[in-house]
C-alpha cells in the first residue's frame, strides 16, 4: 500500500478551487482506485493524504487532464508552495471500538 502526502502553504482558495478539489478527489476514488482521501485545512496550511494500492495507479491520477489543470492553478494561484511524497507504508497499527 502506498500513500500520497500533499502539504501545502495556501495562497487563496476561490470557490473554483472547492469544485476542482472535489472534482479531482472523486476522479482519484472512482477512477483510479484510491481507497481514501483525506484533506484537512488549518490556517495557512493544508494537508491531504490518500491511499493507493500501486504507484503506477498514483501516476495515471496524476497524469489525467483535469488533474493537470488542477496542479497548474494551484501552482500559479492556490498554493504559495507545496510539497508532495508518495510513500511505501510498511506497517499500519490502529485501534477501534
Amino acid at each position: 500500500m502506498y500513500a500520497v502526502i500533499f502539504r501545502a502553504e495556501i495562497n487563496e482558495l476561490d470557490s473554483s478551487y472547492s469544485k476542482m478539489a472535489k472534482e479531482v478527489r472523486n476522479l482519484a476514488l472512482t477512477e483510479y482506485g484510491c481507497s481514501e482521501f483525506v484533506v484537512v485545512t488549518e490556517g495557512k496550511y493544508e494537508i491531504g493524504i490518500s491511499y493507493w494500492q500501486d504507484e503506477s495507479s498514483i501516476q495515471l491520477w496524476k497524469e489525467n487532464s483535469r488533474h493537470l489543470v488542477a496542479q497548474e492553478q494551484g501552482a500559479s494561484k492556490w498554493y504559495k508552495n507545496y510539497r508532495v511524497q508518495v510513500v511505501e507504508i510498511i506497517r499500519e497499527y490502529s485501534k477501534t471500538t
